[in-house]
């Protein structure tokens, strides 16, 4: 199948096809005489693969690293339980994050319970004297 019919299939754009390829995560196409890609079965369920992992947030080296994985069948499965600890442990670490920042962000809303004119807005008067938000930020 060329390009455009694999990108319809698991719902990418080329764009995106090519990407992979020079990331080497997906292997080359073959090429028609006129210089079209031209992929087979393996490539759609690769892509798959590739898309279900970026559905997980994974990166393109944890990805290429799970690949590894799957192409070396002798590979131990704590390798992929590895990976994927890791990727976890920075999921929490951005949730805490972004915990906080809702946190800052309740806190600097709270500012301002009467909206009035923007020259008495008290989130425009925190904001201006960043040292607030900075505390807030280095806190933990």
């Amino acid at each position: 199948m060329k390009i455009g019919d694999l990108a319809k299939a698991v719902g990418c754009q080329p764009v995106t096809i090519r990407f992979y390829e020079r990331k080497g995560l997906l292997g080359n196409a073959t090429r028609t005489e006129s210089n079209y890609r031209v992929y087979g079965l393996e490539a759609l369920e690769r892509l798959a693969f590739i898309r279900n992992c970026r559905a997980l947030g994974l990166t393109l080296q944890e990805i290429a690293r799970l690949i590894a994985i799957q192409d070396d069948a002798g590979t131990p499965c704590h390798e992929v339980n590895d990976c994927l600890d890791k990727h976890l442990a920075d999921a929490r670490l951005q949730m805490q994050k972004l915990k906080l920042l809702e946190k800052d962000l309740t806190w600097l809303r709270n500012r301002c319970l009467n909206p009035g004119v923007s020259a008495e807005c008290g989130v425009l008067s925190e904001l201006a004297a960043k040292s607030q938000i900075v505390a807030l930020r280095t806190r933990s």
